[in-house]
């Protein structure tokens, strides 16, 4: 049985309904306070491994981390029109 739907919906449109939640989400911050919210919570996990024991993913949470900053990097290129 597939149990997939079809949707009209165009490529295009996903991509300007991601914008806007993106877009939400930024303007509830700017990009700098963002990235030093990421800060604090990284600082935070990084601490916390000496009581919680050393995770087997610590290699994939650091690069989540690092994309997630210069994804925030390159925000604050585009609202500075960089």
């Amino acid at each position: 049985m597939n149990t997939e739907t079809h949707t009209s919906e165009s490529p295009d449109s996903k991509w300007i309904a991601y914008g806007r939640e993106v877009g939400a989400l930024l303007s509830s911050s700017t990009a700098e306070s963002w990235t030093s919210e990421l800060w604090t919570m990284f600082s935070g996990f990084m601490l916390a491994q000496n009581e919680m024991g050393r995770s087997a993913n610590l290699s994939n949470t650091y690069f989540s981390f690092k994309e997630l900053l210069e994804f925030f990097e390159k925000v604050e290129g585009i609202r500075k029109g960089e």
